[in-house]
């Protein structure tokens, strides 16, 4: 993301004008904007015109619209982002308060005004103008017959290719058939990643599997790389990682990341801190249960009492519809911030994001228990969703 303009008042009202320039900086203007914001993009409309001799003909006319965002929809596998609103700065071609739907996309610039910039929105900003964040770290999740290819970027996780093969069981005194299968879904597999994987920007590739999958599955790809002289698998061949996962399903993927070798080689980046950070938090909820809350109620409490060393938000709480309702997650990643503790905001498209938002979206690991709390663990937190 390209930041162009930044002005803000005083009162952080005011406006930012950015350009989107990878797929993913939509996932981040997704969460920059709000119902009420005010957006101003350039679109393309429909206009009916009309000749002297009375005939009436449509042109697909390029204009620069500001609407009032009414709605908002994104497409997470294709990464695209519409934002349908009225109307609200005169224009040719467009009434006053008439419904426009404008589809943003990279490498085209857009401004968005608010009428309060939060601490929450202005980081995700910093973050998404800091070219240090890109999708460094790709992933094979595998079984026999079944693998996905994903991406982990900072902010979520993208599923680029999905390998299915049914390979037949081994009979008998005749292996053929299953052997063949297995090099037809091996084969199918190093095709995804040479399609999928640009690895001038990906530091690293886990190859996850039960069992010995990923060991066969690297030796045949090596061993055709060097067969086709396939240079670019070739020279990217130490940044393979070879770690276990329970399956070949997207969820294993969590089990790929949380490993040791993993985490040390993937320090510097966000998705392997989100990982760690949930990891801490359960093992905190089994061994020492007074000092790991979740639900908000209970993390609000923990907060008063200052007592929470790291917070672990949801990115989908900051996308409420209500005001006061995010307003009071803000005002808690303040306070939290204020006194000291951490803040980890989960994406919502991780998978590390996801258990996180099966716990109500908002979990705290304390610096010490807090007794008073842990009596009222009885009252259900999942009201305040």
């Amino acid at each position: 993301m390209k930041l162009v303009r930044k002005d803000l008042e005083k009162d952080n009202a005011g406006q930012v004008t950015l350009i989107p320039e990878e797929p993913e900086d939509m996932w981040h203007t997704y969460n920059l904007l709000q119902v009420g914001d005010s957006l101003r993009a350039s679109t393309i409309r429909k206009v009916q015109t009309e000749s002297a001799t009375g005939s009436v003909g449509s042109n697909r006319i390029r204009t620069t619209l500001t609407l009032c965002v009414e709605a908002i929809d994104f497409d997470s596998q294709a990464c695209q982002l519409r934002v349908k609103g009225t109307n609200i700065q005169e224009n040719e071609y467009v009434k006053m308060g008439a419904y426009h739907t404008i589809e943003l996309e990279p490498n085209r610039q857009f401004t968005l005004a608010k009428k309060q910039w939060d601490s929450v929105v202005l980081e995700r900003i910093e973050q998404a103008c800091d070219p240090a964040w890109s999708a460094d770290v790709a992933a094979v999740v595998m079984h026999e017959g079944l693998a996905h290819v994903c991406l982990v970027t900072p902010s979520m996780t993208l599923t680029r290719a999905k390998v299915e093969v049914n390979i037949p069981r081994k009979r008998k005194g005749n292996c053929s058939q299953h052997d063949r299968a297995l090099e037809r879904f091996y084969e199918q597999v190093v095709q995804a990643i040479q399609r999928h994987i640009n690895f001038e920007v990906v530091k690293c590739v886990l190859v996850a599997s039960p069992g010995f999958v990923r060991e066969q599955f690297c030796d045949y790809m090596f061993q055709q790389a060097v067969k086709t002289d396939n240079k670019l698998l070739l020279e990217n061949r130490s940044k393979f990682l070879q770690v276990h996962s329970s399956s070949g399903h997207k969820y294993a993927l969590k089990e790929a990341l949380c490993d040791p070798a993993v985490t040390s080689r993937l320090s510097d980046t966000k998705a392997a801190g989100e990982v760690k950070a949930l990891d801490d938090f359960y093992k905190m909820l089994q061994h020492e249960p007074d000092r790991a809350f979740y639900g908000l109620k209970h993390v609000e409490k923990a907060n008063e009492a200052m007592a929470i060393d790291t917070l672990l938000i949801s990115d989908e709480l900051f996308r409420h519809q209500d005001v006061a309702t995010r307003a009071r997650y803000v005002k808690l990643v303040d306070s939290v911030r204020e006194n000291m503790g951490t803040v980890r905001i989960f994406s919502s498209l991780h998978v590390s994001g996801e258990q996180l938002g099966q716990l109500t979206g908002v979990a705290a690991i304390l610096r010490f228990p807090v007794a008073e709390l842990s009596d009222q663990e009885d009252e259900s937190s999942s009201e305040e969703d």
